[in-house]
């Protein structure tokens, strides 16, 4: 998974926008993944930073991943682009 950050001032809270490739499977494959990555980030909303516009692009390896893989991998991202309010 790859994230990107984009700083904008005076925008409010954070928005979050998911990239799924028919590279990673089926169109069910893919709103499975869209699915989980959109619950994982609604879930810690609240520990976000505000002003800043998010990317989520899952790579080929999402498609197997467990939702518990999926966030764990989140987390290391948001935390590592300084996103997090914690």
């Amino acid at each position: 998974m790859t994230l990107s950050v984009l700083a904008i001032k005076n925008a409010g809270p954070c928005r979050a926008g998911f990239i799924t490739t028919r590279a990673i499977g089926g169109a069910t494959i893919r709103n499975r993944i869209r699915r989980c990555l959109r619950e994982i980030v609604r879930k810690h909303q609240h520990d976000l930073r505000g002003d800043f516009w998010i990317v989520l692009i899952a790579r080929r390896d999402a498609a197997s991943a467990s939702y518990r893989t999926l966030e764990d991998e989140w987390l290391r991202l948001a935390k590592r682009a300084s996103i997090l309010a914690l």
